[in-house]
């Protein structure tokens, strides 16, 4: 027999069925009001980069200082100290007793990415000259002729004394390029009218050997006349070619050289 409502079997069975549906409604009604609680949850408060813990961006500076500070005393003094960048004076005494290429060494190559950016990027007269010259003979870079001579046109286009010198020199010997006398005439009178010692001598001396022009001489021997030097040797051999200068110009024309532009 199927058991009744009345008997004992079907009305526990009835009993557990209830229980078990009210426990299922339970359920989704809990869940129900979590998935609801969560879908009106505010969205979360982002804070604006000003408002953020100064710290928190910090933190990276703070462990780069640290790895700095964590390198030991004694490598340090192993590297030594910078050397500071060459500044125009010290160029131009470096380019005059001609030892820069030997100061570059001396300080043990450190100043190369130096003279690189001030040459190519700043386009400084000097440092190209300076660049130019350590590329010409392959001090503390790779040895490029070429480009080195470039970078020295480039100096003495910007009127470098010592790049107008050395250029007009090279032409006269053939170092490093080939030998034209008379294309070194314009390097070195530009040289020389800017003051340049060693340009005025060389001018003069290709003038007394037949190279250049006669028109040049008066200015050749203006530079030479009014060049002061504490060198015996510079001296002697500045006496010795204005006389050779003397013989082959007029004397109003020396006179007109000696001639000062002022009394003071």
């Amino acid at each position: 027999m199927k058991a009744g409502i009345g008997s004992k079997t079907g009305y526990r069975g009835l009993r557990q069925k209830s229980i078990y549906t009210m426990s299922l409604k339970r359920r989704e009604i809990a869940v129900l009001v979590v998935f609801s609680l969560k879908s009106q949850r505010p969205p979360p408060i982002r804070l604006a980069r000003s408002e953020r813990d100064p710290s928190m961006s910090l933190r990276p500076l703070f462990f780069a200082i640290a790895l700095c500070c964590a390198v030991p005393a004694s490598a340090l003094e192993e590297v030594g100290e910078a050397v500071p960048v060459y500044s125009e004076n010290e160029l131009n005494r470096m380019f005059v007793s001609n030892n820069h290429l030997q100061q570059v060494q001396a300080d043990d190559c450190q100043l190369v990415q130096d003279i690189e950016a001030r040459a190519i990027r700043v386009e400084s007269p000097s440092y190209q000259f300076l660049y130019g010259d350590m590329l010409a003979w392959g001090v503390c870079v790779e040895r490029d002729v070429e480009l080195g001579v470039h970078y020295m046109q480039s100096a003495a286009q910007q009127g470098s004394p010592a790049a107008l010198e050395q250029l007009g020199r090279y032409y006269a010997r053939g170092t490093l390029v080939q030998q034209d006398r008379e294309r070194a005439i314009p390097y070195l009178r530009e040289a020389a009218a800017m003051g340049n010692v060693d340009a005025r001598i060389q001018l003069a001396e290709l003038l007394l050997s037949n190279y250049g022009s006669p028109l040049d001489f008066e200015d050749a021997y203006r530079w030479l006349y009014n060049t002061a030097t504490a060198s015996q040797n510079t001296h002697n051999k500045i006496a010795r070619l204005r006389r050779g200068l003397e013989n082959r110009m007029p004397a109003n024309v020396i006179a007109r050289a000696k001639r000062r532009d002022s009394f003071w």
